[in-house]
């Protein structure tokens, strides 16, 4: 009939046609309408910022949306060339396994190998295959056999997500629906996952949601975007799309890999390469390869980028300065757990955006937790006020109703020096006016994040923040907008400890870092000697920031 939906193609290994969502009591829709198709053997990269409904499109495909989170849902849905609701979300995964973005949301609290053998005990595998597919996972993913027997639960957050994600590999799916796996992975995890995750394995489709693209995208044939809207903005191959629609995607803050970000800086002086880069290593073959005038002119284009890659300012005078919080010979372990830092000396000053790095499980977050104050040592002291954290979980410090109810309790809440009004400027501040009437636990994971940092920011009351992984799930609007607020608090005269594995980042605003690591502090020192240490990072777990290459280059090509 006229304006009729296109059936999906059957040869597709998933489709979506005109589709939307909308969940309960909300004034409009989480997703679409959206048309989208996953072709037999693809690598799908889902981009879009914060809450346009990427989990969400996700959900629907095996009727976790609206079978078991509620909601109305338009449109045509085919996977595997059936309709979801032709089985459970259950029923799905011997042909879809789901990792999700939250890893808490795919285990269950067992020990590591029964979390991996779950799902093929529930498929009814033989024993003997469970077991093979059980330790090649682990092996897979980079899990050490001595895990086996560990509970989930004493696991680090990045720990856990190797465990999810082995979880999911190990069910050997026709289909991987992978949300954001590596947010809380140490750099050579990450890229070890990335490398596994789009290694191409025959039958075998991805349509993966991520945000650290360098290292991903050269092994994805086909990006689609969602708008804020929750529609397709644009679709197409990687390269070329991140060229052409660079403005597009910016003001969407849609991130983009670095090697776009200088292809467009190059572009603006007329010397970006004939074809779009994938990755640094084009750009840096083509930088190489400009004679000195194209250098020169590649110089003053990156300029910009360089200089917004190191830490702004000169920083505070060093005598100015007041101790934050300072550890001696002390011995950190997590809430009932046994000393994983031994006779750790940290000082930490007050306006300084100190930088903690290591692998996952290395003791970060018990170091963080530590230094604020929240965990008690087993040996040594702490002198300096407490502080406030910012958990790599948000939903660990949502207490209220409503986005509106955690703002005003945090505002209400002793020591904070609000002013009247303050609720709508702290709102409106981290773009979660729209969302003032809905539940915490009812955002997008990004959203819950912003609004974690909103009530630990709110009123000013704490002289030490600890931020642990604060840009896990943000889009880059949203993360250079976080950027800015760190760097504005420490000029503040906030002391800021700020736990990440992304290496830029740490690159970007931490003058000094610690490197955490063979049950100590492997290393404190400026945070460019740190990146300057090859030895050191591949011992710690670690690999150089992205944009190092270039700051080679960007020296070497000096005038």
């Amino acid at each position: 009939m006229p304006g009729a939906l296109p059936a999906p193609d059957q040869g597709c290994v998933a489709a979506w046609r005109g589709v939307t969502v909308r969940y309960p009591h909300q004034p409009r829709d989480a997703v679409g309408p959206v048309t989208l198709d996953l072709a037999p053997g693809e690598h799908l990269l889902l981009l879009g910022p914060s809450g346009a409904g990427k989990s969400t499109l996700l959900d629907t495909l095996t009727g976790l949306v609206p079978n078991v989170i509620p909601a109305a849902l338009d449109g045509g849905i085919t996977a595997l060339g059936s309709d979801p609701a032709s089985r459970t979300p259950a029923g799905w995964s011997r042909d879809i396994a789901r990792h999700f973005q939250d890893a808490d949301q795919t285990l269950c609290g067992m020990r590591v190998e029964d979390e991996i053998a779950f799902a093929l005990e529930n498929q009814g595998l033989d024993p003997g295959a469970i077991q093979e597919r059980v330790a090649a996972a682990m092996r897979q993913v980079g899990i050490n056999a001595a895990w086996r027997e560990r509970r989930t639960t004493t696991l680090s957050g990045g720990e856990r997500q190797l465990v999810a994600l082995a979880a999911t590999l190990a069910q050997a799916s026709r289909v991987l629906l992978v949300d954001e796996p590596t947010s809380h992975l140490a750099p050579l995890a990450a890229g070890r996952l990335h490398h596994l995750l789009m290694t191409r394995a025959p039958g075998r489709s991805v349509l993966i949601v991520d945000h650290r693209l360098d290292g991903l995208i050269t092994a994805i044939d086909r990006v689609a975007v969602l708008g804020r809207d929750g529609r397709i903005m644009v679709e197409g191959q990687p390269a070329a799309l991140f060229r052409s629609h660079a403005a597009e995607l910016d003001a969407a803050g849609v991130w983009r890999p670095l090697a776009s970000q200088i292809d467009t800086a190059l572009a603006a002086m007329g010397v970006a390469p004939p074809r779009p880069p994938a990755n640094i290593a084009d750009v840096m073959t083509h930088l190489t390869a400009l004679d000195r005038t194209g250098q020169t002119r590649a110089r003053q284009a990156l300029e910009p980028l360089v200089a917004a890659a190191l830490p702004s300012g000169p920083g505070p005078e060093p005598g100015a300065r007041t101790v934050a919080a300072r550890l001696c010979g002390a011995d950190c372990a997590p809430f009932l757990g046994p000393v994983v830092l031994r006779n750790v000396d940290l000082t930490i000053m007050r306006g300084e955006i100190l930088g903690i790095l290591g692998a996952n499980g290395a003791g970060k977050s018990t170091l963080g937790l530590s230094l604020a104050g929240l965990l008690r040592l087993k040996a040594g002291s702490r002198d300096g006020a407490a502080g406030g954290v910012a958990f790599q979980n948000p939903e660990s410090q949502f207490v209220s109703g409503s986005v509106r109810e955690e703002v005003e309790a945090a505002l209400a809440a002793p020591g904070s020096k609000a002013r009247p009004g303050a609720v709508e400027t702290v709102l409106a501040g981290w773009g979660l006016g729209h969302a003032a009437s809905q539940h915490p636990f009812e955002l997008s994971h990004g959203q819950k994040r912003r609004l974690a940092l909103a009530t630990l920011t709110a009123g000013g009351r704490w002289p030490l923040l600890v931020l642990d992984e604060p840009m896990a799930g943000l889009d880059a609007a949203s993360a250079a907008s976080l950027a800015a607020r760190i760097e504005a608090l420490a000029a503040e005269g906030h002391a800021i400890a700020l736990i990440t594995h992304d290496m830029d980042l740490a690159l970007r605003l931490c003058r000094r870092s610690v490197v955490v690591g063979e049950g100590g502090i492997m290393a404190d020192a400026a945070t460019t000697d740190v990146m300057a240490d090859p030895a050191l990072l591949a011992r710690a777990g670690l690999a150089p920031p992205v944009f190092k290459p270039v700051l080679d280059w960007f020296g070497e090509a000096a005038p």
